[in-house]
This record gives structure tokens, sequence and C-alpha cells, in this order.
């Protein structure tokens, strides 16, 4: 389980990459909070990092990166129209978290052939678990 710091680290994340397009869209912000919550951090403090991010913390175990990088795709693919900036970012975020780079351009390479291109869990967890071996 990650404790507070990486939770809040893993939230700043997220909204960094949403800010992408230098704004916080009202279904991004839906998102993110609803993530927040799931984590466990109120929306007075999910509230706060909007406006003062948190330092990034290396998420100790492989299975914990895997699950923040698919919540970037799915928060990549709210919006309709997804840039190349917001693909670099992504495997960028992909591999300064430690995955593989095989890894992350299979998984951006399969999300066009899913239904609004959201890759299933478990598609994701199997393409990294072939290259983590």
């Amino acid at each position: 389980m990650i404790n507070r710091v990486e939770k809040l680290s893993l939230l700043s994340e997220m909204i960094a990459f949403a800010q992408t397009d230098a704004s916080l869209k009202t279904i991004e912000y839906k998102f993110l909070l609803g993530v927040a919550k799931q984590l466990e951090v109120s929306q007075s403090d999910f509230d706060y990092l909007i406006k003062y991010p948190v330092n990034f913390v290396h998420l100790k175990t492989h299975s914990e990166r895997i699950v923040q990088f698919h919540r970037l795709v799915l928060l990549m693919n709210l919006d309709s129209e997804i840039t190349n900036k917001e693909l670099v970012k992504l495997h960028n975020f992909g591999l300064r978290m430690g995955l593989s780079h095989e890894s992350i351009n299979r998984v951006l390479d399969l999300m066009e052939s899913f239904p609004n291109k959201i890759v299933p869990p478990d598609f994701l967890i199997d393409i990294f678990k072939i290259q983590y071996n």
C-alpha cells in the first residue's frame, strides 16, 4: 500500500499531465477528483495540489507504477483529441517511473485498436509482464 506522500505525488503528477494544454478541463478535474477519492485524499487537499504541486516520489513496486501509468492513459483519453505533445509527455512519464520503453510503445500502439482508445487493465498488465520477465 502506498503512503500519503506517494498518493499526493501521484495526484500532483496527474494534475501536471492534465495541464499539458495549460488548463484543467471539467472532465479532467472530475476524473482526477475521483482518483483522489479512491486514494482517500480529501477534495481540499486535492484542490491545494492544483495550485501547489508536490515533488515527484518514485513508486516502490512495479505494479504500482503500472497502475499509475494506466491512470495517465485513461486521463489522456478523456480528451477526444490526443496531441503528439501529450503522447510524448505520457511516454516520458512512463520512462521516469522506470517502465520499459518497449512496453510503453506497445501500449500506445495498441491503444488505437480499443474502443475509446482505452486499453483494458488486463491487456496493459500483460504487456508489462512480458517486458518485465
